[in-house]
């Protein structure tokens, strides 16, 4: 959400009322603090076209950075069969990839780029992948994978960025670190999985899988037999969650 002018306005003048007050002698260049306050509102007030731009550069910049199932290899085939006829999904205009890393995660951007890891891929079947892939279409429909990049976008470098939309390759790296490695919070978890029972019926898809899915990741020890960072590290209460979604489908 954007502050309005006003507001923006009064941060920047007590920002700029700080930087000025500093004593005489202190080394202290009130230049650099009115350049600091002013970073500071522009990062705030950064638009969600901006934050959209940035999200669609931010995803460019990720998939140079890692390896990609191509169409003949076994994940992005399978991804590729399963994802055929989501592309347009609830209003949405989505693009999915495999990433052939270890990793048991999947993610959605703003702009609808949605990333699925090898690794989760090897532990789930068909029907349990399309849970959480509705899942994270949840993420995006419910705007909170555009809320999670603001967050990230304001902890990163990135924020002393004139245009959020023109990030340099390294800013873009970092912005998108910070935003895998940020946690939804519980409610937005429990909306998602709301949305991705309603995604399952929809399709007609096997809502059992939903479940089975979640307790998978709920019996994980952490380790993920070994492979590297587990979804359930960035969503929190799997078994809790298993169950409620338990209730969900018996509705």
């Amino acid at each position: 959400m954007r502050l309005t002018l006003a507001t923006s306005v009064k941060v920047l003048f007590v920002l700029m009322l700080s930087a000025c007050t500093s004593t005489e002698g202190s080394g202290f260049d009130a230049r650099q603090g009115l350049s600091a306050a002013s970073d500071a509102v522009r990062a705030v007030t950064v638009s969600d076209a901006d934050l959209q731009s940035a999200s669609k550069n931010m995803m460019a910049q990720m998939d140079a950075e890692n390896r990609i199932a191509p169409q003949n290899d076994k994940y992005g085939k399978r991804l590729a069969n399963l994802t055929n006829k989501l592309t347009n999904e609830d209003g949405l205009n989505l693009n999915f990839k495999a990433y052939l890393v270890d990793d048991v995660n999947a993610f959605a951007t703003p702009d609808g780029s949605i990333r699925v890891f090898s690794g989760l891929m090897d532990m789930m079947t068909d029907d349990e992948l399309l849970f959480v892939i509705g899942h994270e279409i949840g993420h995006v429909k419910l705007g909170h994978s555009l809320k999670q990049i603001r967050t990230s976008y304001l902890a990163s470098a990135a924020a002393k960025a004139v245009n959020a939309s023109g990030l340099n390759s390294q800013q873009l790296t970092d912005l998108g670190a910070k935003f895998v490695n940020a946690q939804y919070s519980q409610s937005q978890e429990s909306e998602s999985d709301a949305y991705g029972v309603k995604f399952m019926k929809r399709h007609n898809y096997n809502l059992p899988a939903a479940v089975s899915g979640m307790r998978k990741l709920a019996d994980m020890d952490g380790s993920a037999a070994g492979k590297g960072k587990s979804i359930f590290a960035t969503h929190p209460g799997a078994k809790q969650r298993a169950d409620r979604i338990q209730e969900l489908i018996s509705k």
